[in-house]
């Protein structure tokens, strides 16, 4: 666990946040929203690459899903972030894409950072590039999956962000 802005305390999810986290998901309006299934499983499955932000009540404000990518250990791949509205525009998602960088950097030594970003997002963009400056990494991108991929209808392209080397944290 570390601090946060405030009041407010950076920590593993448990199963127990899987509904919070399914319903700032959908709270927030720019996520794809998966079934609250896979939040109770990625809360189980994914918690060591993956944080929360508690509020001073103990329940979730904000959340980054992550996990490690199988052909490419020493890379983290982002799957969402999202803050609660009333958070909102206090660098909670920085600081949780930070924390979680630094963990996972430490206990597996990931050493790049992957997402994916629908074009016109712009919340995401500067959070995923001000993030490569403050690692001192280099932005790729590319397109990952394209609107005529999606099967269930009209979707925007998904562009993959590749973030790294990163520098050591200190």
């Amino acid at each position: 666990m570390t601090a946060a802005p405030a009041d407010l305390l950076i920590d593993h999810p448990t199963v127990a946040d899987g509904a919070a986290l399914w319903r700032i998901a959908k709270e927030s309006g720019s996520l794809d929203l998966n079934s609250s299934y896979s939040y109770l499983l990625w809360c189980r499955d994914f918690a060591g690459t993956s944080v929360v932000a508690r509020g001073a009540d103990g329940e979730p404000v904000g959340f980054l899903t992550g996990y490690l990518r199988p052909e490419r250990p020493g890379t983290l791949l982002v799957w969402q972030v999202a803050v609660d509205a009333a958070q909102r525009g206090r660098g909670l998602a920085a600081r949780l894409l930070d924390g979680v960088t630094a963990r996972v950097m430490a206990e597996h030594g990931v050493t790049s950072v992957e997402t994916t970003i629908t074009p016109g997002n712009t919340a995401s963009e500067r959070l995923f590039t001000s993030f490569a400056a403050r690692h001192g990494a280099v932005v790729e991108r590319t397109v990952l999956f394209d609107r005529e991929q999606f099967p269930d209808g009209p979707h925007d392209p998904e562009v993959l962000y590749q973030i790294g080397p990163l520098a050591p944290t200190s």
